[in-house]
């Protein structure tokens, strides 16, 4: 049914959904990454599809987002065997199936399902099915080298933005409740924020110093936000950074839970690219086994860690897998937080079984073994490359400083340009790198976000962009970025 309705009554609060009558806090939330650069990126590819020409080629090249399969990375092979068992279980019937199949992969498919009554098409516990809840959990005895993780700690989630949702909307009680959020932030944090009627509170990172996370900065911003009546609840460390490819160091790690501890903050610790270090001399260090290294200190920490199954060296963000382990976590607030879960039924199975494979991965000696090292390394290696080509590529623009990817997925230079730039994006009633970012995409088919999507220290100008272009691509993302940057530069700068 087609219904046709006055444009003016439709924007009305008499008409039953409008704009003015929606949620304000769902009014107040943003999301850059995909937003109306991308918007206008989906409409450009389109047009492709139609056969328009436009000036770069046939190709929109989207580092918008840390999606590495919609740019062609490869997933890993054992994960999708198994997933692929899973699904149609009857495929292990063929009397043919252990020539297709490795016997591991067979040996997992049996045990998961053997473990998940009804299968992936079927609900799990609302925490997460049992089996793959300790397999989570012996994964992270294993990465922290033997400090036990209790599978009772473990709540599966669609994704580890699931995780963010759920802890947020437990912690907060309404605008006086504020989180301590770095700056510049994942967008993720500050929309969640917004709708659940919390308060972002900012702590700037230090660009000069590679995004160091200080916590002099932190503690100023707790005491002005507590002179004023506001309860500061939890602070968000993202490690290592999404949008700046930073890594803590371990020292760093120990005063932030010292911090915590003292504050009364929970800290929640973002740890999806624990796998993604591309610097000599960097090591991912979990907060959970830095916090249990510190002893008495740290008693008190209550800790929310998450990862997640798209980012690493999987990329498996359509499955929607991830975990939060909560530590120190009342069995009161625990029972309120299994209401909560509750309520949304489980995570998807097939997400939960995929979370499962990246912390159970094939064993040495195992007959999958040997591919799956062959991908993983393969993986990390090329993106280590990938690192490279692009921060070195961005530090030769006119105007443009970068600090190294030390890890993640990302880059985020900042932009310098010319008092024309910022003149003509005040007449277009947009911020100057937002400017830039929509001339780049109209001119080479390049998807960014701006800083201003993440938010950045005042009069600053940023960009982000992935590392994840396949490397036969890199080269041309580059040539397209450093051909327009220097027209840019030169347009704007004779206009100024």
């Amino acid at each position: 049914m087609t219904v046709s309705t006055d444009e003016a009554l439709a924007k009305s609060d008499a008409f039953p959904l409008s704009e003015k009558n929606i949620s304000a806090q769902v009014r107040a939330a943003q999301y850059a990454v995909r937003g109306e650069i991308v918007i206008r990126a989906g409409e450009l590819e389109e047009e492709l599809k139609k056969g328009k020409k436009l000036p770069y080629g046939d190709s929109i090249l989207y580092c918008n987002i840390g999606n590495p399969q919609q740019l062609g990375q490869v997933p890993i092979t054992f994960f999708r065997q198994v997933l692929a068992l899973c699904d149609y279980p009857e495929m292990m019937a063929n009397p043919h199936a252990d020539k297709i199949f490795p016997k591991d992969v067979l040996k997992r498919a049996k045990e998961y399902l053997a473990a998940i009554p009804g299968g992936t098409g079927a609900y799990t516990s609302s925490q997460g099915a049992p089996i793959c809840r300790e397999h989570v959990a012996a994964g992270i005895t294993h990465r922290d080298h033997g400090i036990k993780s209790d599978p009772g700690n473990i709540f599966m989630s669609d994704g580890a933005s699931q995780s963010v949702h759920t802890i947020l909307r437990m912690l907060l009680r309404g605008t006086q409740d504020a989180v301590l959020t770095p700056i510049p932030q994942y967008p993720l944090y500050s929309a969640a924020l917004a709708l659940y009627n919390g308060t972002l509170l900012p702590y700037y990172l230090d660009e000069q110093n590679q995004w160091a996370l200080r916590l002099d900065e932190c503690k100023s911003q707790v005491d002005k936000a507590r002179s004023e009546g506001q309860n500061v609840r939890a602070l968000i460390v993202i490690n290592p950074g999404n949008p700046t490819g930073s890594v803590l160091s371990e020292e760093n790690q120990k005063e932030i839970v010292k911090f915590c501890v003292r504050e009364s903050l929970v800290l929640l610790a973002d740890e999806v690219y624990q796998d993604n270090i591309y610097i000599a001399g960097k090591t991912f260090h979990s907060f959970k086994r830095v916090a249990v290294e510190l002893g008495k200190e740290a008693e008190q920490l209550v800790l929310v860690s998450m990862h997640s199954i798209s980012k690493g060296f999987y990329g498996e963000c359509g499955r929607r897998g991830g975990y939060m382990e909560i530590i120190n976590l009342p069995a009161d607030v625990k029972a309120q937080l299994i209401k909560l879960s509750s309520i949304n039924l489980c995570s998807n199975v097939n997400g939960q079984i995929c979370t499962a494979m990246m912390m159970n991965p094939p064993k040495e000696g195992e007959e999958s073994y040997e591919l799956f090292a062959k991908e993983r390394q393969g993986l990390l290696d090329s993106l280590k490359r990938r690192a490279k080509l692009l921060v070195t590529a961005l530090n030769k623009l006119e105007g443009v400083t970068c600090n190294e990817a030390e890890g993640a997925l990302y880059a985020m230079p900042q932009l310098k340009l010319p008092a024309g730039a910022a003149k003509a994006a005040e007449e277009s009633g947009k911020p100057v790198d937002f400017f830039y970012c929509k001339a780049l995409l109209e001119s080479t088919g390049i998807v960014t976000v701006p800083g201003s999507g993440f938010k950045q220290a005042e009069n600053t100008y940023h960009f982000r962009t992935t590392i994840l272009p396949p490397e036969d691509q890199i080269e041309e993302v580059t040539e397209r970025l450093s051909k327009f940057h220097a027209e840019f530069m030169k347009k704007y700068s004779n206009s100024s």
